[in-house]
């Protein structure tokens, strides 16, 4: 392997972009984020995000600046809003290949470790969608690799710019999800701290202290907007970002925050959590325990796996994506075990070891060529019964025919998908009689719901549609 990097650069870029608009939006994630940075681009409001053209405020804007910004300069499609996020994974693939090398790790166990991250499939499945998630990856990824670089015994020469690497970081990182990105890094990071120290007997206050400071530096653009926030909204819409939608989320006092599962929801999930490289992942953690005593390299990406996985346990909202943040860590354990396999088939296999190479490079052809083909066969195939489109054609239909179309109550999903492909704003009514009055103040009127068993008077339905099981009727009176 004699160019890794321009070869690693082609996968990463052929896993993450090819066909990235070739299907509709999907999912209630993509929906709403899309929505909101449509309506952010299209009141020129930087300031404070609006969903039902209400301040929607779960988390810091940073990955909706991206999205809008790309709908101002490419229009609205699903190619630009999902820029950020492509773009996201690809910096982290590299920057995984480009620090493991700083590290002294070998090309091959670089490349590989990396690759290993794009192709493992809650990756890669949430790099070509609309959201903070990749971002916030991104974010925790650089700040940490930046620390053990910083950190690690073997450095040489000063550490400025791996410190300055790590504020970059905690800024991507807190400016996509808030204390959750303050959390995800630090949890590792103090745990780290923690063992190092009980290993060596040592207090050191100064490796607690560098990092602790350079964070405070990164938290300033972060500041910066929540002091925005605060002329245009108050005390409580900052009390939104930080405590409600962070630490209620935490705690579960937030009941309308959702996501609420058991604690050993992700316990239940690790089968799944890393595919396909799950067994690698396992094995390595369980044959590496013995070492990392002596072995600072591994122990930083063990606690990086279990400190995190331990916190997202710990709280109360829960979801798979949650997990996209553990996955570097997850790529490197893997790759390391895959190094062990090996040179236990060279010692004790040589034949087979002959041919690893052609083994390796055919699985990871496979894999991709699988992947290249959900991007442009069956992620389309999804839109029958997933994208928003049909019903937004059936809008459009209504208002060339002269009809005004308002929304009834509507859920996060389509009120974002129609500012989305609509880019404009349709009126919303919350309440019943403000259906009935809208109903009847002109022939033709139409609204868009998706129940009607809670209306007590009769209504014509004009068209049933369905999403993803969630049935949708166009009614007038």
């Amino acid at each position: 392997m004699t160019r890794p990097v321009p070869l690693l650069l082609l996968l990463a870029g052929l896993l993450f972009f090819f066909a990235l608009g070739g299907h509709e939006l999907q999912g209630s994630t993509e929906a709403r984020v899309a929505g909101i940075a449509t309506a952010m681009h299209l009141d020129n409001d930087w300031v404070v995000p609006r969903l039902f053209r209400e301040p929607f405020l779960e988390k810091p804007p940073l990955s909706l600046w991206l999205d809008a910004g790309a709908i101002r300069l490419f229009g609205a499609t699903t190619w630009a809003v999902r820029l950020a996020s492509a773009f996201a994974g690809l910096f982290s693939v590299m920057l995984l290949y480009g620090m493991l090398r700083t590290f002294g790790r070998p090309k091959t166990l670089a490349f590989s470790a990396a690759l290993i991250l794009a192709t493992m499939a809650s990756y890669w499945g949430n790099v070509r969608g609309v959201g903070e998630d990749a971002l916030l990856s991104l974010g925790v990824t650089t700040a940490l690799l930046a620390f053990y670089q910083a950190m690690r015994p073997e450095r040489q020469g000063p550490a400025t710019g791996a410190w300055a690497m790590f504020t970059v970081g905690m800024v991507i990182a807190t400016l996509s999800k808030g204390v959750l990105g303050l959390a995800m890094p630090g949890i590792v990071i103090f745990v780290y701290l923690a063992s190092t120290s009980l290993m060596d007997k040592r207090l050191r206050i100064g490796d607690w202290l560098r990092p602790a400071l350079f964070t405070l530096l990164a938290l300033v653009p972060l500041l910066i907007w929540l002091g925005f926030l605060f002329q245009r909204g108050g005390l409580q819409a900052v009390g939104e970002v930080l405590w409600t939608n962070s630490v209620g989320r935490f705690s579960g006092s937030f009941v309308e925050a959702g996501h609420y599962e058991p604690f050993y929801y992700y316990i239940a999930k690790l089968p799944e959590a890393f595919l396909p490289w799950n067994i690698l992942v396992y094995l390595g953690l369980w044959h590496f325990r013995k070492s990392l005593v002596r072995n600072r390299y591994r122990l930083f990406f063990c606690v990086w796996l279990v400190a995190q996985f331990t916190l997202l346990t710990l709280a109360s909202s829960k979801r798979t994506v949650y997990l996209m943040a553990l996955t570097p860590a997850a790529a490197v354990l893997a790759a390391e075990y895959a190094r062990v396999l090996l040179y236990w088939l060279k010692d004790h296999k040589p034949a087979l070891y002959q041919s690893h190479k052609i083994v390796i490079g055919g699985v990871f052809a496979v894999i991709i060529a699988c992947y290249l083909s959900a991007a442009f066969w069956f992620a389309p195939k999804a839109d029958v019964r997933e994208s928003f489109v049909p019903v937004i054609r059936q809008i459009q239909a209504l208002q060339a025919e002269g009809k005004e179309v308002a929304l009834f109550q509507p859920n996060e999903r389509i009120d974002g998908a129609s500012m989305f492909y609509l880019q404009a704003y349709l009126p919303i009514l919350q309440t019943e009689p403000e259906l009935r009055s809208y109903l009847a103040a002109k022939p033709g009127n139409v609204a868009l719901l998706d129940h009607t068993n809670e209306l007590t008077a009769p209504i014509t339905i004009v068209k049933q549609m369905s999403i993803s099981r969630q049935p949708y009727y166009f009614i007038t009176q």
